[in-house]
């Protein structure tokens, strides 16, 4: 009996903290962030105004980055791109243009990733123009310096040769002279997956030295449509040197209006969705001054920006500056190719791998190298439960068997409590002689779903976070297994064409996982308290429609998981004599059931 309180307490308070969330926390989080926007619109434009009339105009200096305000009209995307002149982006997994006024990255769509699991939807657009109203999503590097005359900024027009097409194989050259003689050169390249590298050499052709800064900034003027869930950080970011990770959530911003951590010399920062990110990596050979912004105008801005120390450059001399951004999917291989190839400091942070990373990152690396040889995600989510089944057998043994002994002394404890029931010291007394005598462990019940729990949440991150398995199909209707199962009981399983309630959506693979966490439990002896026993009973049910909002790769880990338990737990009890008592208590259940009628 202590093994299925045990059970049962491990099982709830596992299930009930995610389930709680997702249910009872992220949405009533999205309503509140909703209203607070509202309020720090109304409270924090004179605040932030401020602070941007005390920035430098565009060409300035003084040390600040320009700050744009709003734009004075908003186009749709299509009339946006055509308003500017532009160099075309095309490589194998980006399409898009660069913006030649002030050389913005601010329109990129990603070839290999598609709006819904349709491979004929829309791809996905990542950056807009700063014109596309809510769109807007861009990327912008340039310089400030104090009586310098007109530097590269956001109003900055450059020049480049008609007809050049931005490819992993052929960098474009952009060019501008100000009116004070410093000349601006501005190659940037791309390589065939998501890291533009932008490198400006200036020179200095006037008879005195020079001193500027360079900036970069990643702007957002909306957060993402679909709030974040608990499980998963989207927001400002940035891994910046001795201060380690900062992670700050539109909220956040949205209350503080400016937050800017200590200046570094290494580092990088952006912004981050759940599969996207566009991030800034500065110059390694200067320090720089990290900053994240908020200002609620025109909907919301949200920046993330840092200003370079001053560089001194002589009277006919020429200095480069090299600084490289990220605007694509946070693929696994990717970001941490990056990290080794170009020394990205804790680049792979990018993605959100929680707390458990030392666990929830080993797990996604195992899945993905038998996906390697399955070509099936699911298939190798079975596999891995496979695979840690053996490595837990002898602990699972160990415990099954225990619980076998527990069930072939339950006549003798049953007989101590009642020779012994005014007794409670004698009876726990007599009780841990037999634990004793027959080598029983009374808590050896709890360790397989102990071992199983923390499996469990590293597979729920490693479903939510990892773009890898979005989209990723299983076999027939379960076409993306970060999704939950789309099929139905309560419509016949799409026979009957009725929209359903999320509540209601309970799929053949919740009902399969509940049917096999049912037999689980009938393998065991009917707890003799009838609270026990409803609870025992009706356990599986609410599991079910739990469950079935959860991603469908869990769901299936989680059947397959109870499948090989059954089968492990049942033969483990045959080898030590233990009666199974499946049978028994399905009879009884029902037998139960037409005593009541």
């Amino acid at each position: 009996m202590n093994n299925n309180r045990n059970f049962l307490l491990a099982m709830v308070l596992s299930i009930a903290v995610l389930v709680g969330w997702q249910f009872f926390f992220v949405n009533p989080r999205m309503q509140a962030e909703q209203a607070e926007a509202q309020r720090v619109q109304q409270e924090n434009t004179a605040a932030v105004d401020s602070q941007n009339a005390g920035s430098s105009p565009v060409g300035g200096g003084g040390g600040a980055i320009p700050q744009a305000g709003a734009p004075a009209v908003v186009l749709s995307r299509d009339a946006a791109l055509a308003a500017s002149p532009r160099v075309a982006i095309d490589t194998p997994s980006l399409s898009g243009s660069l913006n030649l006024q002030g050389a913005r990255i601010d329109d990129l769509r990603l070839k290999n990733y598609h709006e819904t699991v349709d491979d004929s939807s829309p791809t996905i657009i990542l950056l807009s123009p700063e014109t596309a109203g809510p769109e807007a999503y861009f990327v912008e590097f340039g310089f400030v310096g104090d009586n310098l005359g007109s530097l590269p900024g956001p109003q900055t027009v450059w020049q480049a040769e008609a007809g050049q097409v931005l490819t992993p194989g052929t960098p474009v050259t952009l060019t501008y002279t100000n009116d004070s003689g410093i000349e601006f050169s501005r190659q940037i390249s791309v390589d065939p997956n998501a890291m533009f590298t932008v490198t400006d050499s200036i020179a200095n052709s006037t008879e005195s030295a020079v001193a500027l800064q360079p900036y970069g900034r990643v702007v957002r003027h909306s957060k993402p449509e679909v709030a974040s869930a608990w499980v998963v950080f989207e927001g400002l970011i940035g891994f910046l040197g001795e201060n380690g990770l900062n992670e700050v959530t539109y909220s956040k911003i949205e209350d503080e209006g400016r937050i800017s951590p200590p200046a570094v010399n290494a580092g990088w920062l952006g912004i981050t969705d759940k599969y996207w990110a566009t991030a800034l990596i500065p110059d390694t050979t200067t320090g720089f001054q990290p900053s994240f912004r908020f200002s609620p105008d025109n909907g919301g801005r949200y920046q993330t920006e840092y200003l370079g120390d001053a560089v001194q450059i002589g009277a006919g001399e020429t200095r480069d500056f090299l600084s490289r951004t990220f605007a694509g999917p946070k693929v696994v291989s990717l970001v941490d190719g990056y990290e080794s190839s170009l020394g990205i400091h804790e680049f792979s942070r990018l993605i959100d791998w929680g707390w458990f990373r030392f666990l929830t990152r080993p797990l996604f690396y195992v899945i993905d190298w038998i996906y390697n040889f399955t070509g099936n995600f699911g298939v190798a989510i079975l596999v891995v439960t496979v695979l840690l089944k053996l490595i837990f057998f002898p602990l699972a043994n160990k415990s099954y068997k225990s619980m076998a002994k527990m069930k072939n002394a339950q006549p003798q404890i049953a007989e101590l409590r009642e020779k012994y029931k005014d007794d409670r010291v004698k009876q726990q007394q007599e009780m841990m002689r037999i634990y004793k005598e027959e080598k029983i462990n009374p808590a050896a019940g709890c360790w397989p779903v102990l071992v199983q729990i923390p499996v469990f949440f590293a597979l729920y991150k490693v479903l939510y976070v990892t773009i890898e398995m979005r989209h990723a199909p299983f076999f027939g209707w379960i076409q993306d297994l970060a999704a939950p199962d789309p099929t139905s009981l309560f419509n016949l399983f799409g026979l009957i064409p009725v929209d359903l309630p999320q509540f209601l959506m309970v799929g053949v693979w919740p009902i399969l996982m509940g049917i096999t966490m049912f037999i689980q439990m009938k393998l065991n002896p009917t707890p003799p308290d009838p609270a026990q026993q409803m609870i025992f009973t009706w356990m599986p049910v609410l599991f079910t429609f739990m469950l079935a909002a959860f991603p469908a790769g869990l769901v299936i880990y989680w059947t397959w998981n109870n499948f090989l338990s059954i089968i492990q737990q049942s033969v483990i009890m045959k080898r030590n004599g233990t009666k199974i008592e499946l049978w028994d208590n399905m009879k009884g259940l029902f037998r139960r059931k037409r005593k009541e009628a």
